[in-house]
Order: structure tokens, then sequence, then C-alpha cells
């Protein structure tokens, strides 16, 4: 297997595990801003969506993904943050489907130094597809943290892939564990 098809498949891992954290939630819980600043799980999505999208398809030079309407920036600075009233998890989910095959479409057709512009990087637009593509995996691979947490905030579910598959409760529970961490922090 070569870098590309590593970084591609590292991507697709990434991708999946942040589109699970939407399994079992309804339009309500996925879209609920759980920060201070609005972050919601179906909104993180959606970003990420439109980042791959952005990176690995038009800024490759290949051409958009049928369906796919770049959101108005100037108009709302947040726009791929959060769905709209007309948009649904399923519609986002559906359209990140279609930005995945295009992805994989990307990296099978061009070399990882197949030259890419990114207009909003200013004069260090210029850049590769190899580039690109661990800039890309590295900032989903963040939103895909914050979506775990996020996730624990809207039902209490972690886990990698499925519930509890890489994190052990503690054997007095969790309330017991988070009580212990607490008097550590107040000690310090």
């Amino acid at each position: 297997m070569g870098v590309g098809e590593s970084l591609l498949r590292e991507l697709e891992v990434v991708r999946g595990n942040l589109i699970g954290k939407l399994a079992g939630l309804d339009e309500r819980a996925a879209r609920l801003p759980r920060t201070p600043t609005g972050t919601n799980l179906a909104g993180l999505v959606k970003h990420c969506c439109f980042i791959e999208h952005g990176y690995l398809v038009t800024c490759v030079g290949r051409d958009a993904v049928r369906g796919i309407v770049e959101p108005d920036f100037d108009a709302d600075p947040n726009a791929d943050l959060y769905l709209a009233a007309d948009e649904t998890v399923a519609w986002v989910l559906e359209l990140y489907e279609r930005v995945g095959e295009a992805v994989r479409a990307s990296v099978a057709a061009l070399p990882l130094d197949a030259p890419g512009h990114v207009p909003w990087w200013g004069d260090r637009g210029a850049t590769t597809l190899g580039h690109l593509l661990v800039h890309t995996l590295g900032d989903l691979a963040q939103h895909a943290g914050q979506a775990d947490i996020l996730r624990e905030l809207a039902d209490g579910t972690v886990g990698l892939r499925s519930p509890g598959d890489n994190i052990g409760e503690p054997a007095d529970g969790w309330e017991a564990h988070v009580s212990r961490l607490t008097a550590l922090a107040e000690r310090a």
C-alpha cells in the first residue's frame, strides 16, 4: 500500500468515527449546541464534509460534487457549523458519502505531488495533494475528538467506534472516578 492509500485509509477511519458519533441520536440531539460557541455534532459533520470537499476535491481541480453548495460565509461566517432549517442529519450524511466518493476518486486519479491551490491560504496557497491529505487528516482528527466529547455530553456514550470499545469503566463507576479526579484538581 502506498502513502496516498495509507493516508486515505486513515482519513476514512477518522471520517467513519466522526460520522458514527451521530448514530442513534434524533435530529434535536444531533443539532443541539453543546458549547458556549454553539458547537454541535451535526454541525461538525457538515463542517468536515465541506473541509474534505474543499481541500481534496475543488482545491486539486476536480469537479465539485453534484448538489453541493458552498455556504455563504460573507452572510454567516459559521454557516458550515450547523444544519440550516431545511437541512437534516440524513441529508448531511448522504452528502458526506458523495464527498467521500469524490475524495477517493481524487486520490486514485492524482499523484501525491499533483498541484493544488487553496485560495483562502493567501500567498501560501500553492500546495500539493499530498500536503492537503495530511492537512485534512489532521483537521478531521481534531474535529473527531471534539465529536467524542460532544457525544459524551449528549448522552454519556463513549468509545471509539461503539460504546465502551476502547474505554473501560472503573469498577466503582464513573461518578466515583469523576469524584476522585475532582479531589485531585482541588488539591492542585
